[in-house]
Parts: structure tokens; C-alpha cells; sequence
């Protein structure tokens, strides 16, 4: 739909199909549910396409006893997951100037509401107004948008859920972008892409001539690969248990394979090291095993050690998150005399209204590779397929039209 979207449902209740997860771990169901008007900061959006990301399968298998450890428990049920999605915005609600009826928009998990100090900072991609927190509610208000037809309450999902033909998202979550962009491309930067690009773009800050070490050549380590390419690492070492991953990361700049399942007698970081001559310049975990961080921070780049100085620079970024509760340790010896240092990337450090414009820019300029990531497309109503090719290993991002 060009121009504006249909003005006669502005200000009311939308009757759409959802698609909902119902108990942990079964099939999602497709099912008509009631989607509310959007309040004040918000927006009611139709979303064009939305990928699958592995986060959804995550918190889709999980149950309520994450609620011994957080206040909301992510295992909330029933929900409607999906979060890497683009839209048109079909309704907005008071106090909304950034976008209006009719425009493509991507929405994002992490809040950028570019008023609060952190927001304005160039050193944290955090919103200290709206942090992120995986909650079953809107932000400001803590409530739900969507009910089935029998009235019952269904949760959302990192403030998008884009598994619904319609859905209400804050203006803080959305990014305003250009309506040339292809929308089963450009909704890959929602999440998985943009992280794993932004993680070696903005976190690390990788580069030209640097050497990298990937753990785990899934979509988020392939797009870690990809942004190490685009900064001019001259190696990209991919270390993953499948050797069939290799052909794949040449697609994304890696040049060298490292076979975790096939070390014998040597620690990967023992291997690493040997293939870089004392350790790599950036390691980046993606798989979320406490062990890997381990592995992954053995093996970055040691420093010079004279009497004179001390002096390192090898950076091991973390991406996967393991189970609650797990715990990472590390010698304090080590981390003071070796200077290496670890930090964690949510979102890959970016700014979703600032940064996810320049990413489509560069797809548009074909520097950033997109098409290789998306291994299918399927029809909403076979959502369910996309959760088995995913789980199968047989897909890096499934994309999912809503009304092709």
C-alpha cells in the first residue's frame, strides 16, 4: 500500500491473524486475536515480512521457571514472538512527529529514544529512559495490545512481536527508513545482521590489517564475519564444530577454518595461537558457552612484556548469551599484566535511528552483503517450517511474508 494506510481503523480495535505461541516448545498457532489502538508514543504498524531469529526459538522453548531469576520471566505464555520485521505504519498515536501514516519502517528491540544522556552519548547504545529488559509489556505502561477473541490477555516480545499481521510498537523502537529498500533483506537489521556487523564495526572497531577469531558461523557469527570483511581484516579465522560452515563464511570474507571438533590434544586457543603467531587481534563469541569466552579470551592477542612497559591490545567481544546464572571466571593476574581486555555487545553497540539507515545504505551501495543471508522465504502460514528448518540447521534466516 503506497501513501497512507486505511484511515477508517485509526483509533480503533484491528481484527488480524497472529501468529501464537501457545505452551513452550509446541507449534505456533494461527489464530485471529484483537489488536488495540496505539497510545500515546506509539505506533500500529502492518508488518510487510519478518525473519526468524534464533532468540525467538530460545524464548519460545523456555518455561515460568526463568522466574526465580528476574522479575519478568521470559517464558511468559501465550505470546506473540518475532522481532526482526519491517513495516508500513498504519495508525499513530498522540505526541508522535517521526513518522506518519504510510511510512516503511523497521523496528527494533533496543530503545533509542535520543533524549537521555546515554542515548546522546557515543559511548553506550543504551536508553536509560527505556533499557532493555525482556519483558511480556509495552514499555511506558507495562500492559498488553493484544487479546484473542475470548478476551485473554497475550504477551509481547522484546517490544516488537512481529509474528501479527498489525502491531503496536513505541516510537523509540522504530526506525524510519527508505521505502526503496527490499523489505525481505531490509528486515534482517532488526536484530541478527545488525548485531553481528555492529559488533565488529562499532564494538571492537576492527582494523584493516587485524586479525579476527569467530566462535560459532551461525547467522550472528557470519554477520560478525562480514562486518570484520567490510572494516579490512586481512584473516577471519571461523571456528565452528560443523566443517561445512567453511564454505559458507568464504561468502563473508572468512579465510581460515578452524574444526572445534577435530583440536585432539590442543585447546582452540592453543590453536589460535599458533595459526596467528601469539593470538588473534579480535575474538568474538557468538555461540553464548561460558567455555567459548574462555577459549575466545586464551586466545586474543597477549602483550609486549618488557621491564620497561606493558602493553596489550587484543579484545574478545561477547555475543552469545548462556543460561541464567552461569558464571565466567578469569585470573587476575592475567587480566592485569596481559592488557587484554573483554566487553559485551548488545545490538553489535549500535544506535538503531542512526545506524541502521547507514547499514541500508551500504546494502543499497552493495558493500554490505544482505541477499546471502536469507536461505528461504516462506508464506505466514507456514511459520512452523521456518522454526524446523532453523532448529534443523538447514537455514541461516528464514524470511516469512505475511501476505505475499
Amino acid at each position: 500500500m503506497a501513501a497512507n494506510e486505511s484511515p477508517m481503523t485509526a483509533g480503533k480495535p484491528i481484527r488480524c491473524r497472529a501468529a501464537v505461541a501457545r505452551k513452550a516448545g509446541e507449534p505456533l498457532v494461527i489464530e485471529e486475536v484483537i489488536v488495540a489502538a496505539p497510545k500515546a508514543h506509539e505506533v500500529r504498524i502492518r508488518i510487510i515480512c519478518t525473519s526468524l531469529c534464533h532468540s525467538d526459538i530460545t524464548f519460545w522453548k523456555l518455561k515460568l521457571w526463568f522466574r526465580d531469576f528476574v522479575k519478568d520471566p521470559p517464558g511468559y505464555f501465550p505470546r506473540i514472538l518475532g522481532h526482526e520485521s519491517i513495516g508500513v505504519v498504519e495508525s499513530i498515536g498522540e505526541d508522535v512527529d517521526e513518522v506518519t501514516e504510510g511510512d516503511i519502517v523497521i523496528p527494533s528491540f533496543m530503545a533509542d529514544c535520543g533524549a537521555c544522556a546515554d542515548c546522546k552519548s557515543k559511548k553506550s547504545n543504551q536508553c536509560s529512559n527505556f533499557p532493555f529488559k525482556v519483558s511480556p509489556w509495552m514499555h511506558r505502561d507495562e500492559n498488553s495490545r493484544f487479546t484473542d477473541l475470548k478476551g485473554e490477555t497475550l504477551y509481547h516480545f522484546l517490544y516488537v512481536s512481529s509474528f501479527s499481521e498489525y502491531t503496536v510498537v513505541d516510537v523509540a523502537h522504530l526506525v524510519k527508513v527508505d521505502p526503496a529498500v527490499p523489505p525481505n533483506r531490509a528486515c534482517l537489521l532488526s536484530c541478527g545482521v545488525s548485531t553481528g556487523v555492529g559488533a565488529a564495526w562499532r564494538t571492537a572497531n576492527v582494523e584493516a590489517g587485524s586479525t579476527v577469531a569467530i566462535f560459532g558461523l551461525g547467522a550472528i557469527g557470519l554477520a560478525v564475519a562480514e562486518g570484520a570483511r567490510i572494516c579490512g581484516a586481512s584473516r577471519i579465522i571461523g571456528v565452528d564444530v560443523n566443517p561445512d560452515k567453511f564454505e559458507i563464511g568464504k561468502k563473508f570474507g572468512v579465510t581460515d577454518f578452524v574444526d572445534s571438533a577435530s583440536c585432539r590434544d590442543k585447546s582452540l586457543s592453543e590453536v589460535i595461537k599458533e595459526m596467528t603467531g601469539g593470538g588473534a587481534d579480535y575474538c568474538f563469541e557468538c555461540v553464548g558457552l561460558a567455555s567459548l569466552v574462555h577459549e575466545a579470551f586464551a586466545c586474543c592477542r597477549l602483550c609486549h612484556v618488557s621491564l620497561a612497559f606493558v602493553k596489550g591490545w587484543g579484545k574478545t567481544v561477547v555475543l552469545g548469551l548462556d543460561k541464567p546464572g552461569t558464571q565466567l571466571s578469569f585470573s587476575s593476574f592475567e587480566v592485569l599484566l596481559s592488557g587484554k581486555t573483554i566487553t559485551g555487545s548488545l545490538f553489535g553497540g549500535l544506535k538503531p535511528k542512526h545506524d541502521i539507515p547507514l547499514l541500508i545504505k551500504r546494502y543499497m551501495d552493495k558493500e554490505l552483503q544482505l541477499d546471502e543471508f536469507v536461505t528461504h522465504e516462506v508464506s505466514f502460514e507456514d511459520i512452523n517450517k521456518a522454526f524446523d528448518l532453523l532448529i534443523e540447521g538447514k537455514s541461516l534466516r528464514c524470511v516469512i511474508w505475511m501476505n505475499q
